[in-house]
Formats: structure tokens, C-alpha cells, sequence
């Protein structure tokens, strides 16, 4: 069975951080570019970090430039997401997916990310 499971969302301190973890079982992601989303309530799901398969490159929306990083670790088929000085309005339900996604992947539960005092 194909499956994401995102983890290592919680409720935390604007200026905090947390690290989010999204492990792939009956897929391998070795072979693809991989990224986080995010979803607020009452928004469109967007992409707000991306690392490239071929050079490793990284990719950030504008508004978490500078705060998150996207890294993988192949062996473990995992990805992670490091988010340092968290707002409020990085408040979301996190996901992760190939990029592009692909679509037969489907999308995992998510995990949720609350910043608040």
C-alpha cells in the first residue's frame, strides 16, 4: 500500500520551531523531486519548500525564506522540514508529496502546525 505519513506538527510559541518528518512506505522517493505544502483553514493548499532529485537544490516559498529547510534522507525514503522563528500565519496542516505531486500518490493525513501564544 502506498502511503505519506507526515508527522511532528503541535502547537508551538510564535519564535519557536519544529521539525516535521513525512516517511513514504510502498514508494520509493530516491527517484523524485519532493516537497512540503501547506493548507490553512479556508485556503488553497500551496508549496512552500522543494529539494530537487538530480542536484539537491532547494526551493522556498517568499514567506518562509530564511526559516525552513527542506532536507531528505533517501535511505530512510524520508523528508523533513526544519521551520525556525514560526509565525502565526504559518499555522497549517503541513503535507508532503513529490513535486510535481503525482497524482495516483494521493496525499497523506497531514499534520497540524499551530503557532500560537
Amino acid at each position: 500500500q502506498v502511503q505519506l505519513v507526515e508527522s511532528g506538527g503541535g502547537l508551538v510559541q510564535p519564535g519557536g520551531s519544529l521539525r516535521l518528518s513525512c516517511q513514504a512506505s510502498g514508494f520509493a522517493l530516491d527517484g523524485y523531486s519532493l516537497a512540503w505544502f501547506r493548507q490553512a483553514p479556508g485556503e488553497e493548499r500551496e508549496g512552500v519548500a522543494c529539494i530537487n532529485n538530480s542536484d539537491g537544490e532547494e526551493y522556498y516559498a517568499d514567506s518562509v525564506t530564511g526559516r525552513f529547510a527542506i532536507s531528505r534522507d533517501n535511505a530512510n525514503n524520508t523528508v523533513y522540514l526544519q521551520m525556525n522563528s514560526l509565525k502565526s500565519e504559518d499555522t497549517a496542516v503541513y503535507y508532503c508529496n513529490t513535486y510535481p505531486p503525482i497524482i495516483s500518490l494521493g496525499w497523506g493525513q497531514g499534520t497540524q502546525v499551530t503557532v500560537s501564544s
